[in-house]
């Protein structure tokens, strides 16, 4: 600790005496204070406690301090964290990141999607078949902080007394306020809520802003103890939510006595929304819960109650309540920046995990309105610009939420008009999100890639075609385009997503590394790899493929990295590693190894997952991008079997002649492969197989600007003719 100044000796003492409540407490309040002066001890801090010896590292009430005194970044914590598991290795680790995972959630829930990585980590634990049931229960409590725990006390006692859990301790719960109370509300309580209610119509329906009536009637509820931190300020919002909605569903039937247009009357949502910001905006913290837990109980409620709601009604189910009164949040909240203090990012992310918890999955009724919230300007631009980032993982996992719910329905081409106008708004979603946030796109491919069907063609050309908006793209119909010499081709893309994840899932990563590093003579990982990719019959059937595609995915893009890096590694300094890539190739046998041992041994079916792996890499400049093509137009040219090369010709057209956007590596592997004699592209049978084959072809060299072998029956226009 030698040099930190006056912050690291306080930091230095906070451990000193670590069993002393008070001690402790009065150093994070010393810290607390000490950066709001200086932003330096924000970074300074987390280094210290990344970097700390064990009995420091691993102190769960320290860190939890830590973590609710904001003296953390979480971002760069949350990484730290799930490396030092090392997938339930690190015993200690593992423990305390349960422990700390089960405090969180019990106490501070709005954080626990910044530990997203860490979580992840425990729910692959959690699928091992000596794993604990409490555990399991952890992570889907983890997963679902908003919605909470659905189960009674009896419950979580038994989660603390699991004999299982000995080797993972997981404490109960003792936060009652977000387990739903199957009793129903004394009358007399229901009157007094209603009478609050009728009290603030007076109120609300003043003209102009009465700011002194507001702050007193809020300070009312305070001292009735409505607002305080337990199940009776649950009951409280759940009273007033389910008078709003009823008021506003009823309106429905009176309005259509008098018109034919199914008009409700949102007046009490309204009112009940402009309650809810109120409170918000006046209460005080010495009188009962911060603004942010009366935030995050109030979503909480509201979760609970639309999905109840939803289960209960079936297809009765009226969704537009909820969505008024989430669009008046919307609108609402982000005005509260001032009165949070600069918190309105945790705003927003409470929101996202809210709506998480709401996803097309969990409740199908709501699909609809769901994709309209989280694609909302007050919702998605904000959440995406704002906070360096930090809104990236939420709304990557929203979008991950809505590909997994159309996912069956897309794959299996059951596009009734529902799922066809949720189709449409998704494309919608990610136009936006390629013009105004590509970065996003470009930094999550993997992740997408993973869970869009093969068979969605321009869903995934669209998040392939984003580009960094830093970044102009060379015309690939550029007569002698030298690849090579692009600044942009030497440089790795940022891949935000876990590309290892399915790999070490199935614990085949450390014999990957060991023959990418070794190439050991008489291994049999090649010989065993296809039997590897094959799911079970009952995972098949689920999944509508033989083969595990995410673990697919993961092998043919974690053994391309590693084999760039080698390839960097061997490179001269000064001289780019893409100058000679023909050579350079060859340096890397044990990738080249697996790549034709996959291409050789799969048949039809793994061969297109295998191929549709690689041409997902065919992005913007990168090396991934020129790796990923040169591996392409290898395997084509030295592949003696024209089915192979058909499959590969197969892959790169049928994303051509969909609508655009295409992909720009993309684009420069097909001309390359039209255009260099070496691949002998047009003498090959398949390409004169069939009239309509063959005006394909044409059409798509003419686009292209390659060579045009066929003067009779040319299709006038290029590839924007054909896709229209």
């Amino acid at each position: 600790m030698v040099g930190m100044g006056g912050w690291g000796i306080v930091f230095q003492g906070l451990y000193e005496n670590a069993a002393n409540a008070s001690h402790v407490g009065a150093h994070l309040a010393m810290l607390a204070a000490i950066r709001d002066v200086s932003k330096l001890v924000f970074s300074q801090l987390t280094s210290w406690v990344i970097y700390s010896d064990e009995d420091r590292k691993f102190n769960k009430d320290i860190t939890v301090g830590l973590i609710r005194r904001e003296l953390l970044n979480l971002a760069e914590y949350n990484n730290h964290l799930a490396k030092l598991l090392d997938a339930g290795k690190n015993k200690v680790a593992t423990e305390f990141a349960i422990s700390l995972i089960q405090t969180l959630v019990a106490s501070d829930a709005r954080v626990i999607s910044e530990l997203h990585s860490v979580v992840d980590v425990l729910a692959k634990l959690a699928t091992r078949p000596d794993a604990p049931e409490a555990l399991q229960q952890l992570v889907e409590i983890a997963r679902n902080p908003a919605a909470g725990l659905q189960a009674g006390k009896d419950d979580l006692n038994r989660l603390q007394k699991d004999k299982k859990v000995a080797n993972h301790p997981v404490a109960s719960r003792d936060d009652t306020s977000v387990v739903e109370s199957s009793e129903p509300d004394p009358a007399a309580f229901q009157e007094q809520v209603s009478l609050l209610f009728a009290e603030w119509y007076k109120i609300y329906e003043l003209p102009g802003v009465n700011d002194q009536l507001t702050a007193r009637f809020v300070l009312q509820l305070q001292q009735n103890g409505l607002l305080k931190a337990d199940d009776t300020s649950d009951r409280f919002f759940r009273r007033l939510l389910d008078i709003a909605v009823s008021h506003c569903i009823s309106s429905e039937g009176a309005v259509q006595s008098h018109q034919q247009t199914q008009a409700l009357s949102f007046l009490a949502i309204d009112m009940y929304a402009s309650l809810v910001f109120s409170i918000l905006k006046f209460s005080a913290a010495d009188h009962g819960l911060s603004k942010m837990s009366l935030l995050s109980k109030v979503l909480a409620v509201t979760v609970r109650f639309i999905q109840k709601d939803a289960e209960e009604k079936k297809t009765s189910f009226n969704p537009r309540p909820y969505f008024r009164l989430f669009i008046d949040w919307l609108l609402d909240l982000s005005t509260l920046d001032p009165v949070f203090e600069g918190a309105n990012f945790q705003v927003l992310t409470a929101l996202a995990t809210s709506f998480h918890a709401l996803q097309p999955l969990k409740v199908p009724a709501f699909s609809f309105v769901w994709l309209e919230l989280v694609s909302h300007r007050s919702f998605m631009p904000k959440l995406l610009s704002g906070n360096g980032q930090k809104g990236w993982p939420y709304f990557q996992r929203l979008l991950v939420d809505l590909f997994q719910f159309m996912e069956p329905f897309l794959r299996n081409a059951e596009l009734g008009e529902p799922v066809r106008f949720l189709y449409k708004g998704t494309l919608r979603v990610l136009l936006v999100l390629l013009h105004d946030f590509p970065e996003f796109l470009c930094d999550y491919h993997f992740s997408f890639c993973d869970i869009i069907p093969p068979s969605c063609i321009q869903m995934r050309n669209i998040v392939l075609s984003a580009f960094p908006r830093n970044m102009r793209l060379p015309d690939p119909s550029t007569p002698n385009l030298k690849i090579d010499l692009l600044a942009e081709i030497s440089q790795s893309p940022r891949i935000l997503s876990e590309v290892d994840a399915a790999l070490k899932a199935k614990q085949m990563k450390s014999d990957v590394d060991e023959y990418l590093k070794t190439r050991p003579q008489g291994t049999s990982f090649l010989s065993e790899l296809k039997q590897k990719l094959l799911l079970s019959p009952s995972e098949a059937a689920r999944a509508g493929t033989r083969y595990n595609v995410p673990l697919m995915n993961s092998l043919v893009l974690y053994v391309g990295m590693q084999a760039i890096l080698q390839l960097q590694a061997r490179t001269p300094h000064g001289q780019s590693m893409a100058s000679n890539a023909s050579l350079a190739i060859f340096l890397v046998g044990a990738a080249l190894d697996i790549f034709q041992t996959l291409i050789l041994e799969l048949e039809t079916e793994g061969r297109y997952l295998f191929l549709n792996a690689v041409a997902n890499q065919l992005r913007y400049p990168n090396n991934h991008t020129h790796y990923f093509s040169f591996i392409l137009l290898y395997l084509f040219s030295e592949s003696n079997q024209e089915a192979i090369q058909e499959q590969i010709t197969r892959v790169l057209l049928e994303r051509l002649i969909v609508n655009r956007p295409h992909p720009w590596g993309l684009l420069i592997t097909f001309i390359e492969l039209i255009k260099n004699p070496r691949y002998n592209f047009w003498s090959r049978s398949f390409t004169r197989c069939a009239p309509e084959i063959e005006k394909l072809f044409e059409s798509v060299s003419r686009s292209c600007g390659g060579p045009k072998p066929v003067d009779d029956g040319v299709v006038a226009g290029g590839i924007s003719d054909t896709m229209h």
